[in-house]
């Protein structure tokens, strides 16, 4: 009886001390009675701090997430790394994911490790390049601490061609490396003379010829051309179909005009037609120009990196600095090619989630229903990855419209207190690389980062919060 009189009657809200709740109150139409309280004068309550805590972050996260949001990446030029990668020299190899020493590198990165050392002529051999990295002749850093980011094994030595992109909102830039395609490929550990040539053609052929063509262009808005394709069924993750249809058609009378000859030119196209993720890693920079953009704000939840080197997986928040947060790399769940299994599978690699720590990837699944299959999905999942990935992140990107949500913005900025909430880490869909080097994807599938990275950085923000003693 009691219940039902509590139930059918007027409720009165109390509000106690900080008015910032009453006027939430008002908002809504609720009128609360307001009672003036203050700490005791030998120290702030227990409970008090932690309501003013959760707004300080709180104050934080809006702050951060609106320069992710407000980031314009524009991608101006495609340079050789050594002339534009922070900390980047000839005995130097950046890599994916949080850093990794040679020891416990797994089968893919070693390998393109060795490649990358024969493409640059430090060594001429396998066993040459593996003398040098065992002499300790070789330094090894993450792509994240020099302003990139690479795909799978992420690999970047100095005379590699780099796309440069710089973040017309607040002035940072970031990196990528070119796509090689598919098929046998320096990302999945590679290293032949086929992967070499192609690899040298890039630098010498490819590189220039973009170079040349985005300068006269004017610079390419990746920010528009992602949302575009969004509406055109990708995801801008592991399906690039239209991106890439875009950046050809953008680029295409720009590389006629710069052209050196009509064969250079028509291979060009060629190379670019035939590679579905060619605009994967423009798209990649332009996700970390954004995330950057949001680093580094003192007492925020907003998680600015997610990563991976096939070993560890690892994540950055932009309250803790550029402390990394690691657990092991995971096992990705998915449809394997013909002829291959979970047994034959590399953990989880790649700097690619930078897609889904700015929300698209496997954030914006239910604007690309088709990349459900080829993932082991149905469309339902694609719509419910979704909409479960709102639980979790701090605001919506109104520019990142899916058409399937009555063009609602996808769901962006993961809130580290969220996830650890509700016991529910961000959804990632990617390609699985064979464990061993050169054999390249053998599958694709959805994979969760461990639940340990986000505790960790959740305690980590607590304590940074805390009032001194």
């Amino acid at each position: 009886m009691a219940e039902e009189s509590l139930f059918s009657s007027e409720l009165q809200v109390a509000n106690v001390g900080l008015d910032l709740f009453a006027e939430t109150l008002v908002a809504q139409g609720i009128e609360p009675v307001r009672v003036e309280w203050r700490p005791p004068a030998d120290g702030m309550g227990g409970e008090l701090w932690q309501t003013l805590a959760a707004a300080r972050i709180a104050a934080a996260n809006e702050r951060a997430v609106r320069r992710m949001l407000e980031a314009r990446p524009v991608l101006v030029d495609v340079r050789q790394a050594s002339e534009v990668l922070p900390g980047m020299s000839k005995h130097t190899l950046f890599h994916a994911g949080p850093p990794v020493t040679w020891e416990r590198m797994c089968g893919p990165l070693r390998g393109a490790v060795i490649g990358a050392l024969l493409y640059e002529e430090l060594a001429h051999t396998e066993q040459e390049a593996l003398a040098l990295v065992e002499r300790g002749e070789i330094e090894f850093s993450p792509c994240h601490h020099h302003q990139a980011v690479g795909p799978m094994a992420g690999v970047i030595s100095a005379s590699m061609p780099v796309y440069v992109l710089e973040n017309q909102t607040h002035g940072n830039r970031a990196f990528s490396n070119l796509n090689e395609g598919l098929g046998k490929v320096l990302r999945y550990g590679a290293n032949d003379q086929e992967v070499l040539d192609r690899l040298r053609w890039m630098r010498d052929v490819l590189g220039p010829a973009l170079s040349q063509a985005i300068r006269a262009s004017g610079g390419v808005d990746v920010k528009q051309h992602t949302a575009q394709a969004l509406q055109m069924g990708d995801e801008c993750h592991n399906r690039n179909r239209a991106a890439s249809s875009i950046l050809i058609r953008t680029l295409a009378p720009f590389l006629v005009e710069t052209s050196q000859s009509p064969q250079e030119t028509a291979s060009i196209l060629r190379f670019m037609g035939g590679n579905q993720h060619f605009y994967l890693n423009i798209s990649m920079a332009a996700c970390k120009a954004s995330a950057d953009a949001a680093s580094g704000e003192p007492f925020s939840s907003l998680v600015t990196t997610m990563a991976r080197n096939g070993t560890d997986f690892g994540i950055r928040v932009s309250g803790l600095g550029d402390r990394w947060y690691t657990g092991q790399a995971q096992q990705v769940r998915g449809l394997y090619f013909t002829g291959f299994s979970e047994a034959d599978a590399n953990p989880d690699i790649g700097d690619s989630t930078i897609s889904e720590t700015v929300g698209i990837g496997a954030f914006a699944m239910a604007a690309a229903p088709a990349i459900a299959q080829f993932v082991g999905g149905t469309p339902a999942d694609a719509l419910r990855y979704t909409l479960d990935m709102y639980d979790i992140t701090l605001a919506e990107d109104g520019n990142m419209a899916i058409p399937s949500l009555d063009f609602r913005g996808a769901p962006a900025g993961i809130d580290v207190r969220k996830v650890v909430h509700l016991n529910r880490p961000p959804i990632i869909n990617t390609g699985i690389a064979h464990r061993l080097p050169g054999i390249g994807q053998i599958g694709a599938g959805i994979v969760e980062p461990p639940m340990t990275c986000f505790t960790q950085a959740l305690a980590d923000l607590a304590k940074a919060v805390q009032p001194a003693p």
